[in-house]
């Protein structure tokens, strides 16, 4: 059965501390739940870009489209290195979504608590929201195995160019993102794990870039 080990159902929320309370409740409404990834296309999206261009007098029409990425065919010493790499492109489709999600919310929420007034208003709004999204992702964290966490808090990094350690340490202080990084560590991972696409992850960052692309 598909399981989360506690340090992801904490510490994976935790990656979204900053939406606001309306953000949430869109979220609520959505089911978060019950709510599916079409693990065929979840990331994907469609770009046509047309417009014109002046070429020796005339006016030349275009048309932009997405990136197209081209890689020689994966080889595989047996069957269980293959088994390995769709593993893996199965667990990208997965999370990826996720961690995309992590970045717009981070984004727009923190132009929000900008318009706060004080410190005070801010960490009365934070712990309401940590909550709120604890409540709201927990049952989604929970469908995750214990490979698709380690994965999502690497995507997460890659998506918001920071670890899930500094993102919890930036929003609710160094003592909370001390507690979830030791809490983390006995479960044989890190919330200061990076991302690394032109070397330990490569692999990874192709799936990425290639779901990314509509093409797998």
């Amino acid at each position: 059965m598909p399981f989360v080990k506690p340090f992801l159902m904490s510490a994976v929320a935790l990656a979204f501390p900053v939406v606001s309370m309306g953000q949430a409740a869109r979220m609520e409404r959505a089911g978060a739940e019950g709510r599916g990834v079409d693990m065929d296309n979840p990331t994907f999206v469609p770009m046509v870009k047309v417009g014109k261009a002046l070429h020796r007098g005339d006016s030349v029409q275009y048309v932009e489209l997405n990136n197209l990425y081209v890689y020689p065919a994966p080889v595989f010493k047996d069957e269980k290195q293959r088994s390995a790499y769709n593993r893996l492109v199965y667990n990208v489709k997965k999370v990826l979504p996720i961690a995309k999600e992590c970045n717009s919310i981070i984004i727009e929420t923190y132009e929000y608590l900008q318009t706060l007034p004080d410190k005070r208003a801010k960490d009365e709004h934070m712990k309401r929201v940590e909550e709120e999204i604890k409540r709201v992702y927990t049952p989604r964290m929970k469908k995750l195995t214990y490979a698709q966490g380690k994965l999502l808090i690497k995507l997460v990094y890659r998506e918001c160019n920071s670890s899930s350690y500094n993102l919890i340490q930036a929003f609710l202080g160094p003592v909370r993102a001390g507690f979830y990084q030791a809490f983390a560590w006995v479960f044989g991972a890190s919330l200061k794990k990076g991302y690394d696409p032109e070397g330990v992850d490569k692999v990874t960052e192709r799936i990425v870039l290639q779901v990314e692309a509509g093409q797998i």
